[in-house]
């Protein structure tokens, strides 16, 4: 098959790292796009510098967000008939779904939060629905997705963090000292449709721990508006261009996060990390701290316990839950195979093939 993932956040170019080597290991092609939002673009040309970019940074009001994905949806849908796809893999990409769906292209979505306004259109249009075993079938029903899901036990995080190891490289690119406390904080998703409100405890518990004295706070900004407030925030580093997140957190000796993706990255590979999220708290996440491997620190009493973590040696998340997953994926992309449309009689133009993995 001909398989097109589109890449619509930053956090998806380390989740589908393992899919495509896996696809591509099985003998399928694989056509990658990206949206020039956050770092996304960034850290998919590390990966694979011949990824398609179409379509930015959404805009903040409803509305407007909404015309951005349908202009980005046309844009998508001339893609995928230039390329000949075959299916069509997202993670929650709204303006992919659409633009698959006008095609007739069998469409898989995987997702992990259940109160992204989003999934009304998202899974009722795709034709399978990836999520975790902790998603709550309530939320399926309501979504119309409960007759069309899929679930893989864990979080889609252990599909990239198995085995695991982190590059000290990390360390000096940003000039930190090892010997010191050093603190990652990652603000809030300001602009996403599943967060409309102001975050200042995120604010609040950022300038507490930066101003301790040995204390390295690195702000992973999302946004250059972020940039900007982040320069103002005392002694934090604020790093330029993207960097290698996981090795950051799992280096780091806490993790303090406002939202989703770099907040179970770090409390998976035994960072001590703090939840400030704003929204409604995911299921994923209250597993994480029904687990004791998150905190939750979104009360104004709580603090962060700021010092030196006990290190540990080895990787923390086992290649068990990666294989799952992916089989898991393998069986949803063969049920939905059946529904692809038939190559029209006339020879197919010369397609630039993806190298296989050695």
């Amino acid at each position: 098959m001909r398989v097109w993932i589109d890449l619509s956040n930053s956090p998806h170019v380390a989740l589908f790292r393992p899919i495509v080597e896996h696809l591509l290991a099985a003998g399928n092609d694989v056509v990658l796009s990206a949206r020039d939002h956050a770092q996304t673009v960034g850290l998919a040309r590390r990966q694979w510098p011949d990824v398609i970019v179409v379509g930015g940074a959404s805009p903040p009001r409803r509305i407007e967000k909404a015309g951005a994905i349908a202009g980005r949806a046309a844009a998508l849908r001339r893609l995928a008939a230039r390329e000949r796809v075959d299916v069509a893999i997202s993670h929650g990409s709204y303006a992919q779904i659409v633009a698959a769906r006008s095609l007739g292209l069998p469409t898989l979505t995987m997702m992990d939060y259940e109160f992204q306004p989003a999934n009304h259109l998202s899974f009722r249009l795709a034709h399978r629905v990836l999520v975790p075993e902790v998603f709550p079938a309530e939320a399926l029903r309501r979504f119309g997705a409960a007759h069309k899901t899929r679930r893989y036990a864990g979080f889609k995080e252990e599909l990239y963090l198995a085995g695991f190891e982190p590059d000290p490289a990390v360390l000096d690119l940003l000039g930190l000292d090892p010997e010191n406390v050093i603190v990652v904080l990652r603000p809030p998703p300001n602009g996403a449709l599943y967060h409309r409100v102001q975050n200042l405890r995120f604010d609040d518990v950022a300038r507490r721990v930066t101003w301790r004295p040995h204390v390295q706070a690195v702000l992973l900004a999302r946004t250059e508006d972020q940039n900007c407030w982040a320069r103002r925030v005392p002694d934090a580093i604020v790093p330029a261009e993207p960097v290698d997140g996981p090795s950051l957190v799992a280096l780091a000796d806490l993790t303090v996060g406002a939202g989703g993706t770099m907040n179970r990255e770090s409390a998976l590979l035994g960072t001590p990390t703090y939840t400030v999220f704003a929204g409604r708290l995911a299921a994923v996440d209250a597993a994480l701290i029904r687990d004791g491997r998150l905190v939750d620190l979104r009360r104004p009493d709580g603090a962060p316990l700021v010092e030196k973590k006990r290190r540990t040696s080895g990787a923390t998340v086992p290649f068990r839950r990666r294989d799952e997953i992916l089989a898991t994926i393998d069986g949803a992309l063969a049920e939905i195979s059946a529904r692809r449309a038939p190559r029209a009689e006339e020879p197919a133009p010369e397609l630039p093939r993806r190298p296989r993995p050695a």
